[in-house]
């Protein structure tokens, strides 16, 4: 039986911590409950809801909040090499990543510490290190949201591109994630430190030859001296994309900028670090009563206690048209402002 409460406080479904309520709120624990609660006419608007740590809320929810909290973690195929993991959508992220270095899995650990749970992961094609989920991905299940089918998404249909899929674009909205299968190795692993910061710590950490495990360690080091930690101080990891440029408006903000770091992304398009830009705009540390951008990292905007999501985007917008005036690039929010 589905349990279904008014006036509910979304605070603690949200990293931001913000204060917003959801008219009536339903957890479904099952994909039969889903189905189920997705054909009750008696809510004609739904808001999906998994890990909460991608979104900002800006107001009250006047509809009904359905909580995906499917659990459970099983092997769809396996062999001496590799495992076909399958994960319920709302199992947490980074416990996936741990449960997968037990079992010595390897593919994720450059993921480790990403806020959220699974069944999002697919929506952003969630990334940090030099490792994206499309690189160990095989496919996901979804439930069509109007007609209530289930539909298996493989690797190609999913139409990953930077922090971004088909369910961030042409099907945003339509579609509720209830499991992933990701492709994991399980000898010989790719261990991928090409990123100097994990070369760093690992140096610190003294190891040579560094095994998934020493990875994720290190990623997890570098991760808590930048972002602070939810559970401390409101935040939904990187605010913002790393804006990618084409080749005129590169060369163009370059020869005015040369101490800019960039990456090459391909002969045409150059990526700029999106934390550079704010910090050279002077935002980063910089607090307007509750909300805030992070002194360790310009890229993060924080809820110091009792900001609204409002003032949060109302500052959002501020370093948004800031960047715009100063550098001639439009940075885009990574998270879903609602």
């Amino acid at each position: 039986m589905i349990q279904i409460v008014e006036n509910k406080n979304l605070k603690q479904y949200n990293t931001f911590g913000v204060n917003a309520y959801a008219k009536y709120f339903a957890e479904v624990n099952t994909v039969d409950e889903l189905h189920q609660i997705l054909q009750d006419t008696r809510f004609p608007e739904k808001f999906i809801l998994g890990g909460g740590s991608n979104m900002l809320l800006t107001k009250d929810v006047d509809t009904l909040v359905i909580h995906i909290n499917l659990k459970g973690i099983s092997i769809d195929f396996e062999d001496d090499y590799c495992v076909h993991l399958k994960i319920m959508a709302g199992e947490n992220w980074h416990q996936l990543v741990l449960y997968c270095l037990e079992n010595n899995y390897g593919g994720i650990e450059n993921l480790s510490l990403i806020p959220g749970n699974t069944g999002t992961a697919p929506i952003q094609n969630i990334g940090a290190y030099g490792v994206e989920l499309k690189d160990v991905f095989v496919s996901c299940e979804a439930m069509h949201v109007e007609r209530g089918e289930m539909k298996t998404f493989d690797l190609d249909a999913c139409q990953f591109g930077y922090r971004s899929s088909l369910f961030k674009t042409t099907e945003k909205g339509n579609y509720i994630i209830t499991s992933v299968t990701l492709k994991l190795t399980k000898k010989d692993h790719k261990i991928n430190v090409g990123y100097g910061a994990i070369q760093d710590e690992l140096l610190k950490m003294n190891v040579e030859k560094p095994t998934i495990q020493d990875v994720s360690k290190a990623v997890i080091a570098i991760r808590q001296s930048k972002l602070p930690d939810p559970n401390e101080l409101g935040n939904s990891g990187s605010f913002f994309k790393n804006p990618v440029i084409d080749r005129p408006a590169f060369e163009a903000f370059i020869s005015r900028f040369p101490e800019a770091p960039f990456y090459k992304v391909s002969e045409s398009e150059y990526k700029i670090p999106a934390g550079w830009l704010i910090e050279q705009a002077g935002f980063k540390g910089k607090r307007y009563g509750d909300a805030g951008v992070h002194a360790k990292q310009a890229l993060v905007l924080v809820n110091y206690g009792n900001a609204t999501g409002a003032e949060i985007l109302v500052l959002s917008k501020k370093i948004r048209a800031t960047i715009w005036e100063r550098f001639g690039i439009e940075i885009e929010a990574e998270v879903n402002v609602v």
